[in-house]
């Protein structure tokens, strides 16, 4: 949106708005990168969890049924004992990893300028 552009570009709903929502929580992109480059689009609950150091049950399972709604991911249920649980990431979710691939690969360039970022008082990172 350049300078002098009319208002409803500027508007709540906009795409740079809506693009940047999903990146609200740190768990959606990471669960997106993590299924792609780790999984090749699909893993069961488990193995996604133990993939993603730091994440709780909770914030997975909060996180998974979140991109399940907004179409990022669709979960497969085979009847089995127990049931078997996989999440495969759809033609959406294979899209979006293109700024998601993006920004991690402008992340690992530029590691040397993040670790000099002074941290947010928020920070978990010390």
């Amino acid at each position: 949106m350049r300078p002098g552009t009319p208002d409803e570009e500027w508007r709540e709903d906009c795409a740079p708005r809506r693009v940047l929502e999903l990146f609200a929580t740190k768990w959606t992109s990471m669960v997106l990168h993590t299924l792609h480059a780790r999984h090749g689009g699909v893993a069961r609950t488990g193995v996604l969890q133990r993939s993603l150091p730091g994440i709780s049950k909770k914030m997975l399972t909060q996180t998974v049924r979140d991109m399940e709604a907004s179409g990022l991911l669709d979960r497969h249920v085979e009847s089995a004992m127990p049931p078997i649980v996989e999440y495969r990431l759809t033609d959406l979710g294979r899209r979006f990893l293109e700024p998601v691939e993006l920004l991690y690969g402008w992340g690992r360039d530029n590691a040397d300028a993040l670790d000099r970022l002074i941290p947010r008082p928020s920070a978990r990172r010390t």
